[in-house]
């Protein structure tokens, strides 16, 4: 069930509300009350997209959907890259991120994706440097509801596939608490390898950045 919707406080709260018996798929323009990973503000681009799906999983499921919902971003908008685990980038700028939520069997990923935004605050991208019209965010959002829910109903995740769009994998990064290292590798959990001064250690959480 797809759902279209002006400007909801949070889209991901309306999917997991509509949630019966068969997929929901909310898509908005806007959110009021919209939220980032780790609670981190929320802020609309002039044209954006707020794209969530809620569906229940198995109670085994426990693939990376954080990553399979980058790689239908990838599939449904094609040039963008994917820092691990939740940004998408443009130009080596975050446009968009990935938020997934869990309770119980209930899952609800979401996608929010500045389209245009010709007065970007300092470290935000968009999509598109025009104006691409009022009907361009509910076509991604329903090519990425399509790819997303195309994948989970797949047995295993494309692994291979996110690692060929993961800017991450290559660069020296951070990460909070402390720490630093070289990104390697996508483990088959979805995990981050690195490779430390101390070795090998696979991240599974925590905020990554960048070092050129």
């Amino acid at each position: 069930m797809q759902v279209r919707m002006d400007s909801p406080a949070s889209t991901q709260d309306e999917a997991r509300a509509r949630l019966r018996d068969v997929p929901v798929v909310v898509i908005a323009e806007r959110q009021e009350a919209g939220r980032g990973r780790t609670g981190s503000e929320w802020w609309n681009a002039p044209r954006g997209l707020a794209v969530s799906v809620a569906f229940r999983r198995e109670s085994a499921d426990f693939r990376p959907f954080s990553l399979m919902a980058g790689v239908a971003a990838a599939r449904a908008i094609p040039g963008v890259g994917l820092k691990w685990p939740n940004d998408i980038m443009v130009s080596d700028m975050k446009a968009g991120g990935i938020l997934v939520e869990l309770q119980d069997d209930v899952v609800v990923a979401g996608m929010g994706l500045n389209l245009w935004w010709p007065d970007a605050p300092e470290g935000a991208a968009a999509l598109y440097d025009e104006d691409p019209g009022p009907e361009r965010h509910a076509e991604i959002g329903a090519l990425w509801a399509a790819e997303f829910l195309r994948i989970v109903g797949e047995p295993g995740w494309p692994r291979d596939e996110y690692r060929k769009h993961c800017v991450t994998l290559g660069w020296v990064i951070t990460w909070e608490p402390e720490g630093e290292g070289r990104a390697l590798d996508v483990a088959p959990d979805g995990g981050l390898v690195v490779e430390t001064g101390l070795g090998v250690e696979v991240l599974h959480a925590g905020r990554v950045r960048h070092i050129r």
